[in-house]
């Protein structure tokens, strides 16, 4: 069995491209039963966040990598209404222990634009159960990312790597506090009741904020998060009239169109008098018209914004990144002795049974030459037949059991099977 994986991340590709390829929640089981019908497809997941798109697939054997990367390619561009031409560059494409490896990294958080966040392999989780309630996840894959929590968990307890990370939405919060200093008497919006909403009103509120409003076209989950922080509800659909009170906005709704735009925020800053407005997109796609930055006294980051600001704190992290990918070079070669001395099983089973098969069947047809023999001459013969085939067996089962940590353990496997005429395991 193969494991590929396809993607893009903020590495390879820019806001724009991450929003033509984001995945809503709903569209999940549509995408992944899509994917079931490729090219000797067993498995597969899809992650998408605002960082990254990412599909991972098992495959029999026997299929081609040229095969697999062309039909995920085709899926995306379909699913997405873009040319192939058009995706190509932004994607990477990964096989087997490139492609364990990969997976590892980015659930201890290796891979992220604010390296140790936690956020991602929670994201990574919610991704593993979907693709598993909805039952493509079933066998290899379902193995590698399991494997790939418990190497996250290692890390974490290893190294300091988690100790010393921020999400985006802190260092959204902490840019908050460079350009407005104290935060506590400022009045701050949330659009938006997801994940990153929440994590950033808990940032602001330990930051000393104590006027958040929270809005969301949901309004139980608005409620919800408001709960968490002492904030105050707005209903959605007249947010916008309470702008020109507002210092603060950050945007994280899953709003198809832009829900901030050019011309209203002219007017929110002639109701303001032009005091200054920091706003916070951290949606993808996004949720502020690019356009309302050309504003004077208006500030606008969205999440690429961020990662710059971030990436900084990157360098203070190397230290204890270098210890996790240790760590996570080790679990890829335990992983893959383990899935090899699986693999290697059946040829030992069948060698095995076929030794006990040829030497019952000599027995048999030897038995009649011998005459009448006591049961003590009976076992005796039949314990000389089994010492003798297990020497026999002896070489071909050193070499088997060894094959299993060896880059040539494939072919070594496929000689031992043609020398004994075993059928394929």
């Amino acid at each position: 069995m193969r494991v590929f994986l396809t993607g893009l991340s903020y590495r390879t590709a820019p806001l724009d491209v991450r929003e033509r390829l984001a995945l809503p929640e709903a569209s999940l089981p549509q995408a992944l039963d899509a994917l079931r019908l490729g090219p000797g497809v067993e498995e597969a997941l899809i992650l998408s966040t605002c960082n990254r798109v990412e599909i991972a697939l098992t495959t029999a054997a026997g299929s081609t990598p040229e095969a697999v990367t062309a039909f995920i390619v085709d899926s995306l561009a379909t699913r997405h209404l873009i040319e192939p031409a058009w995706l190509s560059p932004h994607l990477y494409h990964l096989e087997d222990q490139e492609a364990v490896r990969h997976i590892f990294r980015v659930a201890a958080s290796l891979d992220s634009m604010v390296l140790g966040e936690p956020q991602i392999l929670g994201q990574l989780k919610a991704a593993y159960n979907a693709a598993r309630q909805h039952g493509s996840l079933s066998g290899l894959l379902d193995s590698i990312l399991t494997r790939a929590f418990t190497v996250a968990k290692r890390v974490r307890s290893e190294t300091e790597i988690g100790r010393s990370a921020v999400s985006i939405s802190y260092a959204a919060i902490e840019l908050a506090k460079q350009i407005f200093g104290d935060l506590r008497s400022k009045k701050v919006l949330l659009v938006g009741a997801g994940k990153m909403s929440e994590l950033a009103a808990r940032h602001l509120h330990r930051a000393g904020c104590a006027q958040i409003l929270v809005t969301n076209r949901t309004r139980s989950r608005a409620v919800d998060m408001a709960a968490l922080v002492g904030g105050h509800v707005i209903e959605y659909d007249s947010f916008n009239a309470r702008l020109p009170e507002i210092d603060i906005v950050l945007t994280s709704s899953g709003a198809p169109e832009y829900v901030l735009k050019k011309e209203e925020m002219k007017q929110v800053l002639r109701k303001r008098q032009n005091r200054p407005i920091f706003i916070i997109d951290i949606a993808v796609p996004r949720n502020v018209d690019p356009e309302v930055n050309q504003l004077e006294n208006i500030y606008l980051y969205d999440i690429d914004d961020l990662g710059r600001e971030v990436q900084a704190n990157r360098l203070a992290r190397e230290r204890e990144a270098s210890q996790a990918e240790q760590i996570i070079e080790e679990e890829i070669q335990r992983l893959f002795e383990r899935m090899k001395a699986r693999e290697v099983a059946p040829t030992i089973v069948s060698l095995q049974q076929h030794l006990d098969d040829l030497g019952r069947l000599e027995l048999e047809r030897f038995r009649g030459k011998f005459g009448q023999l006591t049961p003590q001459q009976e076992e005796t013969l039949a314990a000389y037949t089994r010492g003798l085939l297990h020497k026999i067996a002896h070489g071909p089962l050193i070499e088997i059991r060894r094959a299993a940590s060896q880059p040539e353990g494939d072919r070594i496997l496929t000689l031992i099977r043609r020398m004994f005429r075993l059928e394929e395991p």
